[in-house]
């Protein structure tokens, strides 16, 4: 698929949360409405079809998180990720925040690495973080996802 009409834009007061997705990078529904109610969403269209999206969630001052990148099953790999992690970057140094965090499973190897690669630094980890928030055990690369990664860029 050709991503180079990819178009990044906050969602709409009157459009209705791309959850379905959403719960492709986060299980937990609750949670989601939590981040949803205090952050903005923003989305990825493609041929007028939704296929990615993130929360900015402004949590200290000067201070952003990026929460939930989702990019659609059967759509991995084509840089779809990279492109929304890089827009929400821009959009938090835009917005003039000085740090913009984010936090991931021990599991999730690929979302690591990418994190990674688009500037973020390894910065803590809290501890059975997806032990204490998630009734359901996560499992990804045959890993059980217990900590959380976090980690932060100075824009």
């Amino acid at each position: 698929m050709n991503t180079e009409s990819l178009v990044i834009r906050p969602l709409g007061t009157e459009e209705r949360h791309p959850t379905e997705l959403l719960l492709l990078a986060d299980p937990s529904l609750p949670l989601i409405e939590d981040y949803l109610r205090r952050g903005t969403c923003f989305i990825a269209e493609l041929e007028d079809q939704t296929i990615g999206a993130y929360v900015l969630l402004p949590t200290r001052p000067e201070t952003v998180e990026l929460v939930n990148v989702a990019v659609a099953e059967g759509l991995h790999g084509q840089g779809i990720g990279r492109q929304l992690v890089l827009h929400a970057v821009q959009t938090a140094h835009q917005a003039r925040y000085k740090t913009i965090e984010i936090g991931t499973g021990n599991s999730s190897i690929g979302q690591l690495a990418l994190y990674q690669k688009c500037g973020f630094r390894i910065v803590g980890v809290d501890l059975d973080f997806f032990v204490r928030h998630y009734e359901e055990e996560i499992y990804e690369n045959g890993i059980r996802c217990r900590d959380m990664i976090r980690m932060s860029m100075d824009l």
